[in-house]
């Protein structure tokens, strides 16, 4: 009786499948990404250990160097340009004519800052003061002034808004031009001397006329930059 062989040199392991495809290996990263992260993308962390407080930080401060690095070339030039615009000069005047209009402690002729106001106040200024609230401001103050008396500082400020008003569109036009600078410097240094020879160079720094002072060199200097 022939007896089967148990095992064979042709016999197939359990284990072993010889049509079994061999395991795909993942392609190697290009040479311009490293690991899952690409260059292009600064602020994203990889898979592996990433921790988001750090991941926040790094983009907070890598976007702040940025703004600062951009920022660096302008900063200086603005901070010391900006107190010098035409508008800043404008309103350095204004405010100053308006305070020596109320002032007192100065023999100055008060009536010469009316045209100074006209001359270097700002456009918003005077085109509110055109318009349809200077004109019922104008009318009020006009009632007020027919029915009850105005001390001289207080009329003044409604003289230079009358002013304003009917001013002509030819005399307006002097506002910003080389002679308008001129007659505005005139004014100023006038004023000046009125101001400081009437009254000692010691006086015009007392408590009484310190305010005036401060306002006519404020006014003066301004009417000077205008003219450069």
């Amino acid at each position: 009786m022939a007896t089967l062989p148990l095992s064979s040199p042709n016999a197939l392991s359990l284990f072993h499948h010889p049509n079994k495809k061999p395991p795909l290996l993942s392609p190697k990263p290009p040479p311009g990404v490293i690991g899952n992260r690409s260059p292009s993308l600064p602020c994203r962390a990889s898979s592996f250990a990433y921790n988001p407080l750090r991941y926040s930080v790094e983009c907070d401060r890598m976007a702040l160097t940025k703004r600062k690095m951009k920022r660096s070339g302008g900063v200086g030039a603005v901070c010391y340009a900006a107190p010098l615009t035409v508008r800043n000069l404008q309103w350095v005047s204004t405010i100053s004519s308006a305070v020596l209009m109320l002032a007192k402690g100065t023999p100055i002729q008060k009536s010469f800052l009316v045209p100074l106001f006209a001359l270097q106040a700002p456009s918003s200024v005077i085109s509110w003061m055109k318009g349809e609230y200077g004109m019922w401001a104008a009318f009020l103050a006009l009632l007020v002034r027919l029915f009850y008396f105005i001390p001289g500082e207080l009329e003044l400020p409604f003289m230079a808004l009358l002013l304003v008003i009917v001013a002509p569109i030819q005399v307006m036009n002097l506002r910003g031009t080389q002679e308008g600078a001129i007659i505005a410097v005139l004014i100023a240094v006038y004023l000046g001397f009125q101001h400081f020879s009437r009254t000692s160079f010691q006086k015009s720094f007392e408590q009484g006329s310190i305010v005036a002072t401060v306002a006519i060199v404020c006014i003066t200097v301004a009417s000077l930059l205008f003219l450069i």
